[in-house]
């Protein structure tokens, strides 16, 4: 199977040439990478089309009209009108990484011409066919924001830790709340459950300011290590997520060989203990007993070998999500604020626990609250004193 495109129409940011190279459409190729800049922003698909249509940037359709004459997708009177359904489509598409799709539509039959859309097995996928205009890291940043779909709160925003933020006795998403008296403003999160009184929890209540402040202090801290030492920084990763020492990692790759090698010695032995059953230079009563000994054997080591490839494999993985969020703080090296961008490129989750009165009052000034913040690819991150 070629890696050609089959089709003449690449995607939205690209051109075909007259080899059938897709080549950066210099036009709508920044358009894509503000959508996903938008995106990891914390807005979602429908206010980035409002955001879009707003700027008068034309859409994919209109684009086409313009260079083609194709009304296929051209709205007269609406040039500059994006749906949300377009952006989804540019956000989701794999495409822009680099990688050629074939085959992601089919119809059901010759005689119905309805578009059905192919599961990814069905799929060719071609990696490395043509230049990206989004890096597979943010793409695949992009995917996970995406499941953590976020809709604007009543005051028509999305909050800064909006779909990140989440109850530690419940798992229940917080929320937003603000409370507004003609003396101050002040915002904050709840948990959903109390909110909804969906489940028995408390609020596990925490402003927003507090909140901001904590999360900035412990990326300063995090990014400011990583970057004075990223050799021990990245040691210290792959440790705290999977057990990333080398010689306990040379010691099960030892392990992992001897199980390999004792399993191949009693296939065999099993095989030359079939053949002597064979020949009659064993009786069966032999042969079955030897044979249920060796296969126990055999399968309690493979199991063995099983579980140290899986150990093995996640510290290669612990490894290379160590690299992944050494990019991310490789790209912020220093920051003023605590921007949605740099808060999702950064975090992952952030976990909140209820408050404890330090001075046994229940609604005591004096209290305490455990913020658990998750990092993108690599958790928490617990630094040495």
């Amino acid at each position: 199977m070629s890696g050609k495109p089959v089709t003449s129409k690449p995607v939205y940011g690209y051109l075909m040439d007259e080899d059938e190279n897709f080549i950066i459409d210099e036009e709508a190729a920044p358009v894509v990478k503000q959508i996903y800049s938008l995106c990891l922003a914390g807005n979602g698909p429908t206010k980035i089309a409002r955001m879009l249509t707003e700027q008068e940037i034309p859409t994919p359709g209109t684009l086409e009209y313009r260079r083609t004459g194709r009304t296929r997708r051209y709205h007269p009177g609406y040039e500059c009108k994006w749906a949300a359904n377009t952006v989804v489509h540019i956000l989701e598409n794999r495409e822009y990484t680099g990688c050629l799709v074939n085959f992601k539509t089919t119809t059901q039959s010759y005689k119905c011409s309805k578009i059905i859309y192919n599961s990814e097995d069905k799929q060719a996928v071609f990696e490395n066919h043509h230049e990206i205009i989004i890096d597979r890291d943010t793409w695949e940043r992009v995917q996970e924001l995406r499941k953590q779909r976020k809709r604007p709160n009543r005051y028509d925003e999305v909050g800064l830790f909006s779909g990140i933020l989440f109850c530690a006795d419940c798992g229940s998403v917080m929320y937003q709340q603000r409370y507004q008296t003609e003396k101050r403003r002040q915002d904050c999160y709840i948990c959903g459950s109390y909110k909804k009184r969906t489940a028995d929890c408390t609020a596990h209540f925490i402003r927003t300011d507090l909140l901001t402040e904590g999360v900035t202090e412990n990326l300063r801290k995090v990014t400011s290590y990583a970057a004075k030492h990223e050799a021990r920084f990245m040691k210290l990763l792959t440790e705290q997520t999977e057990d990333g020492s080398k010689r306990r990692n040379a010691a099960k790759k030892k392990e992992l060989e001897a199980a390999e090698k004792r399993i191949a010695e009693l296939s065999a032995i099993f095989k030359r203990l079939y053949e002597d059953s064979v020949a009659g230079r064993i009786s069966d009563e032999r042969f079955t007993e030897l044979s249920a000994d060796y296969e126990a054997e055999q399968k309690e080591l493979k199991e063995k070998a099983a579980a140290l490839q899986s150990e093995l494999s996640k510290t290669l993985e612990a490894t290379a999500n160590a690299e992944k969020f050494m990019k991310v703080v490789r790209k912020y090296t220093s920051f003023e604020e605590l921007t949605p961008t740099l808060l999702r490129e950064f975090v992952e989750k952030i976990v909140i626990h209820e408050s404890e009165a330090l001075d046994g009052k229940r609604r005591g000034k004096l209290r305490r609250q455990e913020i658990e913040i998750y990092y993108s690819f690599v958790g928490k991150v617990e630094l040495p004193d």
